[in-house]
């Protein structure tokens, strides 16, 4: 992203005799700023005036994805909050993010979990099959699609938007999913999200693709790949048609991988096979992301260990 330069040398400058910031603390705010400046050239953004909430939460989720721990998103977080306040101030900007902009406090921040009611309300927001608006009901296809895969395959947001056509196995139902680090794993897909898949793969897709689409499976009614902040604008954009607008964190993708996790582990799922679904290298993470709960881990240890019942 062209950041001019002068504006951010203007800033620290201004951080350092206002403030008395050190040398040291100075480095780490440009660092900061320079990492999220190149996120939002990664993502597409050119001007900082078509900066929105959602490509903030998006570039924070990312951090969060990546292992980061609390106190360095923390304050990522607020060195992203100061520059907007600062630009706002100097009129660069048309509204003032700053306020709205959380910055992470206490432990680990783990988005929250959809219902099972709540998952089906999203899906049903997203299908348009109703809509006289030949447009509306295409992108309704890839909604729906899109939903049923991040949820039935508790897909991280790079993997969805990066998923393959090579690596949708559909007589196996069975998706060939890039993780972390290159690791390669198969995640089974149900019934519903094959089905929502091959919809948008033989009647929409097609009609969108360019020569610029590649091989990539989601795609803009332009034929491009979708981004990682067009993603989370159609999910939220549906979490708001869908009466979940107004939660807290919002609904992102990453809420949904969570939802898929926990959904699995409240119906019985293996916590090692969960692990394996979600491309986890140590099952400790799991056990994190999943959020057990004591009594939880007590149900499951009663219900499945061979000594856990008296005089067994």
């Amino acid at each position: 992203m062209d950041v001019p330069l002068s504006l951010l040398r203007e800033y620290l400058d201004g951080l350092s005799v206002e403030r008395g910031l050190s040398a040291n603390t100075l480095s780490a705010y440009e660092s900061d700023l320079r990492q999220f400046f190149d996120f939002l050239q990664d993502e597409g953004v050119r001007d900082l005036a078509q900066v929105s909430l959602a490509t903030v939460d998006a570039f924070l989720n990312s951090l969060w994805q990546r292992g980061l721990k609390t106190r360095t998103v923390a304050r990522k977080a607020t060195a992203v909050r100061r520059f907007f306040h600062y630009l706002q101030a100097e009129d660069a900007v048309p509204v003032d993010l700053a306020e709205r902009i959380p910055v992470p406090r206490g432990g680990r921040r783990l988005p929250a979990v959809l219902t099972e009611p709540e998952v089906r309300a999203l899906l049903a927001a997203a299908d348009a099959s109703g809509s006289p608006d030949e447009h509306a009901r295409a992108r309704g296809v890839r909604d729906v699609a899109l939903l049923e895969v991040a949820y039935g395959a508790g897909l991280r947001v790079s993997e969805l938007i990066g998923l393959e056509l090579d690596a949708v196995q559909r007589e196996e139902r069975w998706l060939r999913v890039l993780g972390k680090g290159g690791r390669e794993r198969l995640v089974p897909l149900g019934r519903p999200a094959i089905t929502a898949l091959e919809h948008y793969l033989a009647d929409v897709r097609p009609r969108w693709a360019s020569s610029r689409s590649g091989g990539l499976v989601f795609l803009t009614q332009r034929g491009l790949g979708l981004s990682r902040v067009g993603c989370y604008r159609i999910i939220q954009r549906l979490a708001v048609a869908a009466g979940l607008g107004n939660r807290r964190p919002p609904v992102t993708p990453h809420t949904l991988r969570h939802s898929f996790a926990t959904h699995l582990l409240s119906h019985g799922a293996d916590l090692r096979a969960i692990q394996e679904m979600l491309g986890h290298a140590d099952i400790g993470t799991t056990q994190l992301y999943t959020h057990l709960s004591a009594e939880q881990l007590d149900a499951v240890y009663r219900r499945s260990h061979p000594r856990a019942v008296s005089g067994a």
